[in-house]
């Protein structure tokens, strides 16, 4: 039953073209191949033509230019509300944003419930139903979106009352219904699921524990713990306490006067009310001692997510942000010509990108470098990382590095001055940091008068290679005792999926206990080899939710060797395999594809297998116990299997019952995790009722076991492929 789940994600994920068209493409991309080639080859000599004397008689730097931002106005509301307008008639199109100034709140064991309350904001008014409000901004073609931290509209600017008209609605009478927070913590614990198998997720979860601890702000984490402790009245306090007018920006950017928006400022939201709220104020959060290594275990994985990251204490408007913002586009921030793309990828090939950033922050600052590389180069790429580290603050900056980052910035700084919602947030910035009126406006003066000593001074100050948190996500059995060298004290801290440290003990198997061991008694516990023996085909009937589709699957299997599934959904057959013991044809929607060969034909073979396991001690299959570990409260076995192929699959044995309650395997660089629960006894033998799949898909996929048919009869042609 297992092995029927996994290849029933690989249907669903099945996507192809026919014989034909693939055919086609290929000659076409012949034809085209020579051509293009030559031409590629002409315009490569061209441009080095052009380098090359561009080299000898390279153009004089011109002095940095004044940037005239445009002009924008600010006033503030009897009821504090502060509106900062920004007059643009290019488009006749108008945006209203409304940005609470809190930058962070401490939400404890409820984690998640000012992103619960953001997206409910829209769900529902005194007035309106979620759909009427949907309704309402589409019919004017609109855009309308709501946050934790405040919410964005956007239309032409002929239907600007009706927007703001729902926006009033919105922000000042929402009704909170409790149907649409039912739904909303439903998605996000179905989402949650699904990040405890993602590496970028779990490495964020950790990296946002070490750097800034538990009881911060941006430590904490979001869990399907802290989330099933929400309730409606903690999403009812949370706006009540600071969605109020004092504690808020609304930014008018469009095809709007000053004098029209100040108008619509007093009519739809100078009637808000609010009481003032409190200025917060969060613990210091100070860099590591040494380099401490925090390892969080993902089975089966084949690479490895690094970060080198730690806390950074840099505000907005310190005189150091543009030389730091400089000086980490040299390091990592600068896309393809940084050094630690330039290092990892193009020069030693460990990654498909490595990249660094340097965020500034009211509240508390953070540096983190990453990139996700082959578990083989993992010490490797934490060592290639540290020494880019150490470089750009022992050596001084190459002064075309240095020119050609200036203008890439230059260049940049130039497209978003092309926003006016660019100058809004500029604005913005200056009204909240307190920063100069003409900061912005003197920015690329203040960037080409930066010199590689300023470079060297900021990347001494503010990269810090010898104390940082080093995280990794990975195979622990493949990487974690290979990177013990890089703690300072030798000793890796480990973490869970939700950042949480764990205490890794050795484990305690019993002496005689062997990989086979373990095996045999399973194959015990689900009714014995005699039992499964008289078996001779099994009909199963299930209920499955994938990506926010229900489904009925219908999988048959003939001890013969011989395998078929059905999916269909409304009526409709979606997908449709069968295995006749040499050849597996699938069908998705009509189109088809015959496997002969490969892992796919592999997986095939081993669901018309009851229980795999039966064939673990033939020739060709390896095993090797891996110890026990605890998992979800439950004491495991676990087991790598590598079969004939070479195709390896980690699993877990419930030491209490032996039963099989997980398999790990990977799908090129993607980790497949399959969940068994609810074993049922059906003529003789056990079966899992209850499965589920993580990893594979945006949202985790579930199946319910409706029946099991044992030994009934089943058509021959079930399993029979047309040719």
């Amino acid at each position: 039953m297992q092995r029927i789940f996994y290849l029933l994600f690989i249907a669903l994920l099945f996507t192809q073209c026919s014989k034909k068209t693939t055919e086609s493409a290929m000659s076409k991309a012949d034809d085209m191949k020579g051509a293009v080639e030559e031409k590629a080859a002409d315009a490569q000599a061209a441009m080095a033509d052009v380098q090359e004397a561009f080299r000898a008689n390279p153009p004089a730097a011109a002095a940095a230019r004044k940037i005239q931002l445009g002009e924008f106005d600010q006033f503030t509301l009897p009821n504090g509300l502060t509106v900062i307008v920004v007059e643009n008639h290019k488009l006749p199109r108008v945006s209203y944003q409304v940005r609470l100034k809190n930058e962070a709140v401490k939400e404890g064991d409820k984690a998640g419930y000012v992103s619960v309350t953001g997206q409910l904001l829209s769900r529902g008014t005194t007035s309106k139903t979620k759909a009427e409000i949907d309704e309402s901004v589409d019919f004017i073609g609109g855009s309308f979106n709501t946050s934790g931290y405040g919410m964005f509209a956007s239309s032409l600017t002929k239907h600007q009352d009706d927007l703001l008209a729902t926006v009033k609605d919105v922000l000042l009478y929402p009704s909170f219904p409790q149907e649409e927070f039912d739904k909303i913590i439903t998605q996000t614990l179905s989402g949650l699921e699904q990040q405890k198998t993602d590496p970028g997720s779990i490495a964020s979860n950790v990296a946002s524990r070490v750097n800034f601890g538990a009881d911060h702000p941006f430590g904490e984490v979001q869990t399907v713990e802290s989330t099933e402790k929400i309730s409606l009245e903690d999403c009812k306090q949370y706006y009540a306490t600071y969605f109020t007018p004092s504690n808020a920006f609304l930014m008018i950017v469009g095809d709007i006067t000053p004098a029209a928006a100040k108008a619509n400022a007093e009519k739809y939201f100078g009637v808000w009310e609010g009481r003032p709220v409190k200025n917060m104020k969060f613990d210091e959060c100070k860099k590591p001692t040494g380099t401490q290594v925090a390892f969080a275990n993902k089975e089966g994985a084949v690479q490895s997510s690094v970060r080198v990251t730690y806390p950074v204490n840099l505000k907005q408007g310190d005189p150091d942000v543009i030389p730091v913002s400089l000086m980490n586009s040299i390091l990592g921030g600068g896309g393809f010509s940084s050094r630690l793309f330039q290092n990892l990828r193009e020069d030693k090939g460990f990654t498909y990108g490595a990249s660094s950033r340097l965020n500034v922050s009211p509240i508390v600052g953070s540096f983190t470098a990453s990139a996700d590389v082959r578990n083989e180069v993992t010490d490797s790429s934490i060592v290639e990382f540290l020494l880019e580290m150490e470089r750009i603050a022992s050596e001084p900056v190459d002064a075309e590095d240095l020119a050609n980052m200036k203008n890439f910035r230059t260049g940049v700084f130039a497209l978003q001055l092309e926003s006016p919602q660019t100058i809004a947030r500029y604005a913005y910035n200056i009204a909240r940091y307190n920063l100069p009126a003409d900061y912005y406006e003197t920015y690329l003066e203040k960037l080409n008068a930066v010199t590689a000593e300023d470079i060297q001074r900021v990347a001494k100050k503010y990269i810090t290679p010898e104390n940082a948190n080093i995280v990794v996500v990975g195979s622990k059995d493949d990487v974690a005792e290979s990177i013990k060298r890089f703690d300072s004290d030798g000793q890796i801290d480990f973490y869970d999926f939700k950042g949480d440290q764990v205490v890794v003990q050795e484990s305690n198997l019993p002496m005689e206990l062997t990989a086979q061991g373990v095996i045999d008694d399973y194959i015990a516990a689900i009714g014995g080899k005699d039992a499964l023996s008289k078996i001779k085909t099994v009909k199963t009937t299930a209920d499955m939710s994938a990506m926010g589709q229900n489904m009925d699957v219908t999988t048959y299997q003939d001890m013969s060797g011989k395998f078929a599934m059905n999916m269909t959904t409304q009526g409709m057959t979606v997908v449709d395999q069968k295995y006749d013991g040499e050849k597996m044809e699938m069908s998705q929607m009509g189109q088809k594809q015959m496997i002969t060969e490969g892992p796919q034909l592999e997986d095939a073979k081993e669901s018309a297998m009851i229980a795999p396991q039966l064939n673990y001690g033939d020739e060709g299959y390896v095993l090797d116990l891996k110890g026990s570990e605890d998992m979800d409260g439950k004491n495991v076995y676990k087991i790598v299997v590598t079969n004939p192929s070479g195709k390896k699959v980690t699993q877990y044995y419930d030491s209490a019952t032996s039963l099989l309650v997980k398999n790990v395997s990977t799908m090129g660089e993607q980790t497949i995790t399959q969940e068994m629960d609810d074993y049922r006894e059906v003529s003789g033998v056990k079966f899992p009722y209850s499965m589920k799949l993580i990893g594979a898909a945006p949202v985790p996929m579930e199946m319910k076991v409706k029946d099991v048919e044992v030994n009934g009869a089943i058509d021959a042609a079930v399993f029979m492929i047309q040719e």
